[in-house]
Order: C-alpha cells, then sequence, then structure tokens
C-alpha cells in the first residue's frame, strides 16, 4: 500500500499519472479496465455498481454463479465489506499487501453488488500488492471487484497481450504493468470461525498459512461455489493437455520442467516459483504454436508446485 507521497509520485512517474487518472475516471463512471497485480491480470470494475459487474460477466462469459474477489487497499477498507475475525487480521498482517484472498462474512450493510458475492453470505476479499493496483485502489475511492481479464475458464493473463488476445475486441483498456510477478491466482482462504479452510492453492503455502496461524487447514465439504477458481474446469487452453509427460510426440508441444527441456521450460533450475510465473505464458505460447496438443512434464506437489498443479489439473479438465 503506498505509505507516502514520494512513493505515490514515484508510481505516477513509472506508470503515467495521466493513464491512471483516466483509469479512474473510467470506472467511477462505471466503465472497466483491465489491470495488473502481482497475480493476474484483472477486469476492474466498481464492486457496488451493478451495471459494471453484470458488463464484467457479459465480457468475460462468466457464470453468474462464480463469485467475484473484491480488491481494497487496506485492511481496514476490508473491514467495511467483511467482517474480520481474530484469525483473519493475524493473515491479513501477515500477508497484505499480497496474494492472499480472505473469504469471510459480509457486513450487515456491505455496499457491494449481489452479483459480486453471488447471492452468498460471504465475500472474498484481497489487498493487493502491485503498487499501480493500489494507485488505482486510492486515486478511484472504489473497492474493486476484479476477476482475471480473460474469457472465463480460458488461460489467465499474465501480460498485457494476454488480455487483448482473450478478450479481443471486448477488451477494455488496459493498464501496462509488464508481466505479473506471482504468475498464478492468489491463495484462497475461506475463514471458518477459529479456523481456516484453502479454497484455491496459490502462492501462498500451506506450510506458510500453517506457520502464521500455529494450526493446518481443515477440510470442509461444501455444495457451493465459495470463490473463483474452483469449477472442475478452469485456465484452460483450446487445446488437450497431457500431464506428467516425461516425453512427448511430434503433434505435442511439450512443456518442460528441470531436466526435462520440452519446447519450452517452466524452470530449466528446477525452481518452483519461477515455474509459477511462466506457467500461464507457457501455456499461451503452446495454445498459440501450430502443434494440435499440449504436454506437461511432471511438477514436484511440493509447496507452490501444489497451486501449478491445481491449475494444470483444471486446465486438462474438459467439461
Amino acid at each position: 500500500m503506498p505509505g507516502s507521497n514520494d512513493h505515490i509520485d514515484d508510481n505516477a512517474r513509472r506508470y503515467g499519472t495521466q493513464a491512471i487518472s483516466a483509469a479512474a475516471e473510467r470506472l467511477r463512471s462505471g466503465g472497466l479496465v483491465a489491470v495488473p497485480t502481482e497475480t493476474v491480470y484483472g477486469l476492474a470494475a466498481d464492486s457496488t455498481n451493478a451495471s459494471a459487474i453484470a458488463d464484467i460477466y457479459r465480457t468475460k462469459g462468466r457464470p453468474d454463479f462464480n463469485p467475484l474477489i473484491v480488491h481494497v487497499p487496506s485492511t481496514e477498507a476490508a473491514g467495511e465489506l467483511g467482517l474480520l475475525n481474530g484469525l483473519a487480521n493475524k493473515l491479513a498482517k501477515d500477508f497484505w499487501p499480497g496474494p492472499l484472498t480472505l473469504v469471510v462474512p459480509k457486513t450487515p450493510d456491505c455496499p457491494v453488488a449481489p452479483a459480486v458475492t453471488a447471492g452468498l453470505d460471504t465475500i472474498a476479499l484481497r489487498c493487493p500488492a502491485h503498487p499501480l493496483m493500489q494507485e488505482l485502489l486510492n486515486i478511484s475511492g472504489l473497492f474493486l471487484a476484479a476477476p482475471s481479464a480473460n474469457k472465463s475458464g480460458a488461460i489467465s493473463p499474465t501480460k498485457p497481450q494476454h488480455v487483448e488476445h482473450s478478450l479481443g475486441k471486448a477488451a477494455p483498456m488496459i493498464l501496462n504493468g509488464g508481466p505479473c510477478e506471482s504468475g498464478i491466482e492468489s491463495t484462497i482462504v475461506a475463514i471458518r470461525g477459529d479456523d481456516y479452510q484453502i479454497l484455491r492453492p496459490g502462492p501462498l503455502t500451506s506450510d506458510q498459512l500453517q506457520a502464521s496461524t500455529g494450526k493446518t487447514a481443515v477440510n470442509h465439504q461444501g455444495e457451493k461455489i465459495e470463490a473463483p477458481g474452483q469449477l472442475a474446469s478452469h485456465y484452460a487452453p483450446n487445446k488437450s493437455v497431457r500431464l506428467d509427460a516425461t516425453q512427448a510426440g511430434p503433434d505435442y508441444y511439450h512443456i518442460g520442467f528441470g531436466d526435462i527441456a520440452g519446447d519450452t521450460n517452466l524452470s530449466v533450475n528446477g525452481d518452483l516459483a519461477e515455474a509459477a510465473t511462466n506457467l500461464f505464458a507457457a501455456l499461451h505460447v503452446a495454445d498459440a504454436s501450430d502443434r494440435p496438443l499440449i504436454a506437461v512434464a511432471p511438477i514436484p506437489n511440493t509447496g507452490i508446485g501444489a497451486a501449478i498443479n491445481d491449475r494444470l489439473k483444471r486446465a486438462a479438465q474438459k467439461d
């Protein structure tokens, strides 16, 4: 979160004051803006504007039972929308701003449009770390609903070009913040009283959450989709995807890892954080190649590797 005027001025010089101001005005008037975060590019709109939220769903072709994450500039701002208990505040203190989304009960007077929470009595909140997104939140004065800026279920965008390719003529104004740092979507944690459940693995690992809370996550079986990324088929290329492929035939664009070179390699050194950063970009390249199929090398299911494998499993699942 911007902590000084000097920091804000630095952001303005880097990203362009006019672009940020124009984006803020567009959002205040009910328009959409594609914005960078440290995870992926988001398709942002004023979370209290029902018409703007409907435009997100239309642009993405997103199922209306899939909730949206609302981005806020601070923990204090989050408290205007959701009820943060001691556990939620502890996680926010340790990991915000950053790639953590908290699913908490809505406040009684929560102002977000009903479609944002898909009819649930909970809300998904995140305080992003990207300086441009923080700048936009502060200048606009809005709480921004911002799912990934791509067609629903498609590969998430980690570069401005990915947004343009996925949304085509429907792409709105795009704030260019360069490639995203984390490369996969935020870890989503639902607060269950004094316990928590990981709804979606992400850059923050289960070990980091356990170190913060002093307890392991619970496994709560629920029928409703409470947060983005819980659909069985998601993050999917147009081509069929084969996983755990140590070798691949000529019809496959092979995404390698470590010693398995492939046509491109997520991380030659076997660095899982680097692999996460490169994952969606590699899937975009594979999907655009002249090969009809995609294969992906085995990824260790440890640390952030669990989040990578979660995305790959959903990418390989066809409806």
